[in-house]
């Protein structure tokens, strides 16, 4: 008999959309970290990481998706259970070394107690951007370039665990997403004088990192990041075919098509 599908659920509208689609899943949430399905949820403090695991023993849970935002936790040390002690050392060790090292260290965790992690993509795969989606107007032979360029920039930055986004006008780098995400940085963008976009509107290119494991932290978008696009008068986004989610595709596409900001992807090497 199959087991269970547990969603641990944070912030943002992917945990809502997980739910909808699984609605049998079991969802637990960590506290202190906010999540839309809250109310559906089972809370865990981060340091009774081991009560966490017995309770996923107890629910049958074989398979679970790590689904929205997860800041990193602010331990109590006083607080560890026996499980969170034993894994203390090696969360400590992945601390310094970035966001994916930290999230490779929480993927192996949980498939240490016999829990496969799946991620958000293959359980929504039909959000995920298609080759050549092309939706509102065709971007310029300048945006073409920028496009490129911020391609270029985020395959550099990838190996120093940065981010997974970057705008770009007329060549010029406006700004790349750090560890306060996508909005803070376009509406950074939005205060960034004319002069310095040489006469261009500027796009947004939204990409994972290289090597990075897709099963959390695949890169989406969502309406926010189409009315932040606009906010920061860029003509539009392109995204990495196959490798970034579309949250609430119909609601983004069609918001984009409205505010005259194209959508297009792009394959990626």
């Amino acid at each position: 008999m199959a087991g269970r599908l547990a969603i641990l659920a944070c912030t943002g509208g992917l945990p809502v959309a997980l739910a909808e689609a699984h609605p049998d899943a079991v969802i637990y949430t960590l506290k202190g970290v906010p999540s839309a399905v809250a109310e559906r949820a089972e809370e865990f403090p981060i340091e009774k990481i081991g009560a966490l695991f017995a309770a996923m023993k107890r629910a049958g849970v074989d398979r679970m998706v790590f689904a929205g935002a997860l800041t990193r936790p602010a331990l109590n040390p006083a607080d560890l259970d026996a499980d969170m002690m034993r894994l203390a050392p090696r969360l400590m060790a992945a601390l310094p070394q970035g966001d994916d090292a930290l999230l490779r260290f929480a993927i192996e965790a949980f498939e240490e107690q016999g829990v496969r992690v799946l991620g958000a993509h293959e359980l929504l795969s039909e959000l995920l951007a298609e080759p050549d989606l092309a939706i509102g107007p065709a971007p310029s032979k300048a945006q073409v370039s920028d496009i490129a360029r911020g391609f270029d920039i985020l395959r550099v930055t990838a190996p120093l665990d940065i981010g997974q986004g970057c705008a770009v006008a007329g060549g010029q780098c406006l700004g790349i997403e750090t560890v306060q995400g996508t909005d803070a940085l376009l509406a950074y963008v939005a205060t960034t004088p004319e002069r310095l976009k040489r006469g261009q509107k500027g796009v947004y290119v939204k990409a994972a990192k290289h090597g990075q494991d897709l099963r959390i932290d695949m890169p989406l978008i969502g309406p926010d990041t189409i009315a932040g696009i606009a906010g920061a008068g860029l003509a539009g986004i392109a995204v990495q075919a196959g490798q970034v989610m579309i949250l609430d595709r119909a609601t983004t596409l069609h918001a984009a098509e409205e505010a005259g900001i194209f959508v297009v992807s792009q394959s990626v090497e």
